[in-house]
This record gives structure tokens, sequence and C-alpha cells, in this order.
């Protein structure tokens, strides 16, 4: 792993790791943990052995949001792993679990029926509406055997047509993302690869798998990889409009010739112009940003623009990808998290592609050097109308529960708040709030899952049940939020759509995504946090494609469906107040 060399050990008053101490004993909750209650502790993900003996049994697996069966409510896709007694045929394979939202606060496991249990060694997700029917489909990367592409069969069901599609792969793919990098209003599909794995011949120390000893960390034998194994490349498939893509990574300059460890991808518009750019995690490696030339091709500016190293100059292993207007600028800034021993990265946007390390300025960097980041996202948790920084933590090496470095296997999220001059202040863990779980987390996905204007999490957890922590924060601020619809001429979903709300005196920004934190997707409707103001001066969205359309919103406290040339077609509105009582 790249790291930036090796730290003291920092404990708490009880001379327990920080990554899994550090309580305070009163304090503000921020999150409930509300896995029991809500029904997702039934299901848990399973990965190789506790051993974590190759690299493939480490890297677990995302979660997605998406409303499946279009009731306004967001249901939750967890992906799974596997163990080597289903791979040899000798127990039931572990399922990946799509859980219904029954609009109770408790969410209903319908994968078997609803035909999306994968039965694969699964890692990512991405959610998109490839065909543009109005419905959300479902793209599942894994280690082998190919990757899924669940098209949406309007009725509760879905239907892999990956083979058919042309996207099944069948090296390890990682975390991917949809975007419309071509103009032509449908979605096409960017899938990252990480490392060659032969599970007849696993990379172990003395294997012909592994190029270089790179089997030990900090002086003790760990899984070997990534460095030292053969990378795989990256993949974009250009949608052909007929249920079918085609293979465009070299023609479009994405195809990664060093074969970079790609970890997670994402399509957003960093340069404003309503093309997406594309940005690639990847793990001890320069980590690649392209800029959408307009053309069907990309301009690879990693180095020109900052992004592909950190301010030492040093390659990170970039496990995750957040983008957000941190300062209310109206541009995307960028978050990646990182291994170990090193810092999580805050990539201020300077301009035109242009990004600067300002980690320690913001004051990220310090607290998360002893964490392993995982999934990531910018999120206003208080709805203060700034944008929070939320970091999902796990390591990978169980070995470090037995020696005094200071960090833990598993570990507790980390909450920056926005303080409104460029940095962000770490919030307490009150014990007992969900802010002080010990997690192994991975895959993360934020957004709105009870439809109270507050942006809740949900964590895919390595060899346990997932996490689900509902935001009860006790601010009484307003809030709004906005559901996309697509003409035609662009994405029916709106993926890549960025919104400008004014209010208060301040501009926001926020994106419809597909893909980031890591090897996740998150709520696809855009949520803005008010603060104390109660109405809303203006509404901008620059539509995929770079069309620009005003609506005028009638009041905050809503969330509103707007479609493409029609304003809003359609509201729900939790309370007149925008102010969810809890």
């Amino acid at each position: 792993m790249s790291t930036a060399g090796v730290f003291a050990p920092v404990h708490d008053a009880q001379n327990r790791p920080i990554t899994a101490g550090g309580f305070a004993s009163t304090g503000p909750v921020v999150f409930r943990d509300v896995s029991r209650e809500s029904g997702l502790a039934t299901w848990r993900y399973s990965g190789g052995t506790p051993e974590k003996a190759t690299i493939v049994e480490s890297l677990g697996g995302g979660v997605a949001l998406l409303d499946y069966n279009n009731d306004g409510w967001l249901d939750i896709y967890l992906v799974n792993g596997m163990t080597y007694d289903a791979m040899a045929g000798k127990a039931q394979p572990p399922h990946a679990a799509l859980f219904r939202n029954n609009h109770d606060g408790t969410f209903t496991n319908v994968a078997a029926q609803a035909g999306v249990t994968n039965d694969r060694w699964g890692v990512g997700v991405a959610v998109g509406d490839f065909d543009n029917d109005g419905w959300p489909d479902l793209y599942v990367t894994n280690v082998a055997g190919g990757n899924r592409l669940y098209h949406n069969n309007h009725d509760g069901t879905f239907t892999d047509v990956a083979e058919k599609a042309g996207v099944a792969l069948g090296d390890w793919s990682t975390g991917p993302t949809f975007g419309d990098y071509d103009g032509d209003g449908l979605l096409d599909l960017f899938v990252p690869g990480y490392t060659a794995y032969d599970f007849r011949n696993p990379p172990k120390a003395g294997s012909n798998q592994v190029v270089s000893n790179n089997c030990r960390f900090r002086g003790v034998s760990v899984f070997c990889g990534p460095r030292g194994l053969r990378g795989e490349h990256d993949h974009l498939f250009h949608n052909n409009g007929n249920g079918t893509f085609t293979d465009v990574s070299r023609k479009a300059g994405v195809d990664d010739p060093a074969g970079y460890y790609g970890l997670t991808a994402l399509f957003a518009d960093l340069e404003g112009n309503g093309r997406p750019d594309l940005l690639v995690a990847n793990d001890s490696t320069p980590n690649y940003l392209y800029r959408n030339k307009g053309d069907g091709t990309f301009e690879d500016l990693s180095f020109e623009s900052g992004y592909a190293v950190n301010k030492d100059g040093r390659p990170t292993a970039t496990m995750g990808i957040a983008v957000g207007d941190y300062l209310n600028k109206g541009s995307l800034d960028i978050v990646s998290t990182d291994f170990s021993d090193d810092y999580d990265v805050l990539y201020r946007n300077d301009g035109p592609l242009s990004f600067s390390d300002v980690s320690f300025e913001a004051g990220i960097a310090p607290p998360t050097i002893p964490f392993l980041g995982w999934g990531v996202g910018f999120i206003d948790f208080d709805n203060d109308g700034w944008k929070d920084l939320f970091i999902a933590n796990g390591h990978v090496y169980p070995q470090v529960d037995q020696h005094d470095w200071g960090t833990s296997f598993a570990q507790r999220p980390l909450l920056f708040r926005n303080t409104r001059d460029g940095k962000f202040a770490l919030m307490p863990a009150v014990e007992g709030s969900g802010l002080a779980r010990l997690l192994t987390a991975r895959g993360a996905a934020f957004g709105d899952l009870f439809n109270d204007g507050k942006i809740d999490v949900v964590i895919n957890n390595l060899d346990e049940p997932p996490a689900l922590l509902r935001n009860v924060d006790p601010d009484r601020h307003h809030w709004v939020e906005f559901r996309l619809v697509g003409n035609g001429k662009g994405p029916r979903d709106a993926v890549g759509a960025s919104l400008f709300l004014s209010a208060g005196g301040t501009t926001q920004r926020g994106d419809v995504l597909s893909g980031g934190s890591f090897a996740s997707s998150s709520d696809p409707r855009v949520h803005f946090g008010l603060g104390d103001t109660n109405s809303i001066d203006g509404l901008e969205i620059r539509w995929p494609g770079g069309a620009m359309e005003k609506v005028a919103v009638p009041a905050p406290g809503c969330i509103y469906t707007i479609e493409q040339g029609h304003g809003i077609t359609g509201r729900m509105c939790p309370n007149g107040s925008g102010r969810e009582a809890r």
C-alpha cells in the first residue's frame, strides 16, 4: 500500500486505539443506529475467511439507494461476496439483498423475488436508467464470472441482460458509474478494473502471481497486493440505444494503459459546461482525471489538474470518491479516502480543472491518519445550507488488532461539520450513537430514506450485517429536495444535471450522480438544507448537455418532481413547515 510512513499510535483516555475509541459521554446525537429495527440486520455480507489471507477477501461490497418500484420511497440494494465452500459447490452462495421500503421505517428483503441475488463474488453497484424507460436499472460488478446488468421490468422484477448488452466483462471489476459522456441522451457506462486474480493460483507469498514481495505491512506478514500484482484495464461502454453497448475505452482514451488498480469511478461535470468529466480512484497508484473534450474522447489531465497525487506528490491508496461544493462557490470539490498511516485528501476546486490539496488547512488530515477510509459523501447533515463530510472506515488487515499501532480492524465512522470558513470540525462520537459504532465498513450510500428531509447513511460492512444510521440531528432547519426527469433529449433520470439553488443570500450547488463513494450509488434526488431561511429565491437547472432552465419553487419542506421543460409536476410534503419533528 502507498502510505505516508509509520505514525505513532494514537490512544484515547482508556488506552484504546482512537479508531475504536475516543467516545464522548455527552453531546449532540446526529445518527441513531436503526439497523435492527429497520430489518437490515437480518442480512450480512460474506467474503472468504475471517483471516483475510488473500486480497480478494478484503475488498467488501457496495450499496445503492434507488426507488426500484417508483413508489416515491428509496429502497436499498446491498452487494454480497462469496464463500469458498459455495465456490466449491458445498454450500449455497451468499445472496445480494434488495430491501423494499415499507414506508414505516422498516424494510423487506425481496432480492430473490426480484431476481437480483447475483450469486457471484460481488463488489460494486451503480444505478442508471440505461434505456430511458423511466425505471432505474442496476449494474453490479464482480470479481469473476461476469458482471450483471439488471434491467427493471416495471413489475418488481429485474432481468440480467449483461451478456446480451455486451457489458458482462469477466475480470475483476469494481466501482462503476453511469453518465452520458457524448451527449446523445443515453447513459453510457464506465467500469474500472482492479487486479488480475486466479482463484486456482491466488497471489500469496512465493506464488508466481506475485511480481515482487508486497506481502508485509509494518514488518508483519499480510495478504499480498495490490502492488506487485498485474492491474486490470478500465472499460468505457458506449450506449448504442438498442439495448447493447460498445467498448470504446481505447478510442476514448480512458482504457488505463498503465494498468493501475481502479477501485471507484464517477462521472461529474467538473468544468461546468454540461459535459461529464471522469474521475477514477486508483489504489496505491496515481488517480485519473479525464476532461471530456466534447467529441467522444477524453483528455488525461490527472497530473495537470492536481488530482493524480496529494500535495506531497505521492500517490495515495484511494478507496472512495465524493464530489460536492463545500464552499458554496458553484464548482465541485473532490474528497478521496485513503489507507491508514495516511490522510484522506480534500481537493479544493481553484478554477477550470485545477485542484489543490487543502486537507491540512481544512482540518480533515490529522484526524483521518489512523483510519482506513472507504465510502464517503458530502452531506448537509444539519440542513444549515453547507455541505458536511461523512467517512466510513474499516481496516483490511485483521492483524492490526494484535499490535499497538493506534488503529483497529473495526473502526468508527467520522463526521466533519462544515464551519463555513473553508474548514471542518470533527463531530464527537457520542456513546450509544451511530457515530460510536465500530464497523468493518466498505460501501456507503447517502439519502433521505424516510422522506423527512434528513440525509441518512447505509453502510455495507465486511462479514457482518449492514448499518443503517438514521439522521436524528436536533436541528430545526428548513430543507428542500428535487427529483429530476429528463425530456428524452438527455437521460430520463437526469444523471449529470447540476442544480443551483439561491436562498438566504447564498447559492448552493447539487448534482445528480451515479456511482462514487466506494463502489456505491446514493439518492438520485438532490437535497438542500436552507438553515433558518423559509423561502427560496430561485432554482436554476443545468440539464445534461448544458441546457439551462429556471424553476420557481413555492416553499421549502417538500420533495418536488421537476420535468424538463414543464417545471414542477409533483410534490411530496411530510409537513408544511419543512421542520420534521422527531
